[in-house]
């Protein structure tokens, strides 16, 4: 179905994504997640390591969810693959405001909520703006994914007005309800493959002629350094940085700000996201490899050390700033890369296989912050930890060579891609 004259520009999609990431599960879920820490575990009586393994469980989903979702956006489109993930996720949501004191019926609604979260994570977005672009690939998915930047400065601020005026219960009834209206409406008005792009199955219509879109399929990209690379890389970035984020209230609050103050500052995070996206979307695309890229993820690095220090002030608010730099370097880094080392072919299959350690990162960095917590008081050890994990990120990155699927057309990329389809 074409879509009307007004919206047939490919700049629409890059906006749609973008709104549709403002809800997207890293802001609504995981960046939400800070806000919900006390008082959930205060009134259900569990340790803040207990309720932070929901993030790991949702992880796990997503090791065996992110796959076959990212196969079905390659096969079927991601319009008719998102649209009933995304209805799952906006139940799931209220779900949670059902919950009693049972760990694992709450374990088992955040398995639910990621499996419709695969729906509302950058690899489905990715995928829909990688198809449009080309020479302007890497500012077309910064400006897109920086949804996601909008949403670390909204989302906690709605979440905290609904736990203040409703309880957490209510809190989460009106995030499923803003994520329902919100998501829904982009994917199915906006999102859309471009008239002479072939889906990746035999029957999938196209324009007549229309060739395959140039790249590699799963099975050669899981043989590939860049791929274990890439995806080790990003792993350790979201243990760094959105573990730290799932307890930068509670880390705060505990240091003695009130809970709106630090609600305030993640949600002021979300600015330097905005940054993120914007600087390393400008050097991918100005890049023939990722060696000067990678050094964005020391940023992040910095900003733990600063909080670990303890200093009082303006030091954590500059701390949590650069840890939401990192958010938006990090994100856009990986569709890109994806893109430039393994073409569209299988995009969404690749990216998705990628992403699944990234949420398990997302789960396993919260867990980490919360052990250290429970067994020591403190956020220290885990700070120095991600420190150090960074430095290692920014290395993985810079072992990678020059990108395989440059800008235009490419005969190294041609004649691999040949090479793989003969494999």
């Amino acid at each position: 179905m074409q879509p009307p004259r007004l919206l047939e520009n490919r700049w629409w999609i890059v906006g749609a994504s973008a709104v549709g990431l403002t809800v997207g599960t890293g802001s609504i879920l995981a960046i939400n997640f800070a806000v919900f820490v006390k008082p959930v575990t205060e009134e259900l009586g569990w340790s803040r390591g207990a309720f932070s393994a929901a993030l790991l469980v949702m992880g796990l989903a997503t090791v065996f969810v992110q796959p076959i979702f990212g196969t079905m956006i390659d096969r079927f489109g991601v319009r008719k693959a998102s649209l009933p993930m995304i209805v799952v996720l906006s139940v799931a949501i209220p779900a949670m405001g059902l919950m009693g004191s049972s760990l694992i019926v709450m374990y088992l609604i955040f398995a639910l909520a990621a499996t419709g979260g695969a729906a509302q994570a950058p690899p489905m977005y990715s995928k829909a703006v990688s198809m449009w672009f080309d020479k302007k690939r890497g500012i077309a998915l910064g400006l897109a994914t920086s949804g996601s930047a909008f949403g670390t400065i909204l989302m906690p601020l709605e979440a905290h007005y609904l736990v203040e005026h409703f309880g957490w219960r209510g809190a989460y009834f009106g995030l499923g309800a803003t994520n329902f209206v919100i998501a829904f409406t982009m994917v199915a008005v906006f999102i859309r493959e471009p008239p002479s792009y072939r889906l990746n199955r035999p029957s999938a219509p196209a324009a007549p002629g229309a060739p395959e879109p140039p790249g590699v399929r799963i099975g050669v990209a899981l043989k590939s350094w860049p791929f274990w690379a890439v995806t080790l890389a990003f792993t350790l970035g979201a243990v760094t940085i959105n573990g730290t984020l799932a307890h930068i209230v509670a880390l705060l609050s505990d240091r003695g700000w009130t809970p709106g103050d630090a609600v305030g500052v993640l949600s002021a995070s979300g600015v330097a996201v905005i940054a993120g996206r914007i600087v390393s979307g400008w050097l991918l695309d100005r890049s023939t490899r990722p060696l000067v890229p990678s050094l964005l993820l020391l940023v992040p690095a910095i900003g733990c050390a600063l909080l670990a220090s303890g200093s009082a002030g303006s030091v954590p608010i500059v701390g949590v700033m650069l840890l939401g730099f990192g958010i938006g370097a990090e994100i856009d880094m990986m569709g890109f890369l994806i893109s430039r080392y393994f073409g569209l072919r299988s995009f969404g299959q690749i990216l998705g296989s990628c992403f699944v350690g990234f949420a398990i990162g997302v789960g396993v960095g919260p867990v980490l912050m919360g052990v250290s917590y429970d067994t020591t008081h403190s956020y220290y050890l885990a700070l120095m930890a991600n420190i150090a994990a960074m430095a290692v990120a920014t290395l993985l990155l810079g072992t990678l060579g020059t990108y395989v699927y440059a800008k235009g057309s490419d005969a190294r990329a041609a004649a691999l891609s040949e090479a793989a389809a003969r494999a």
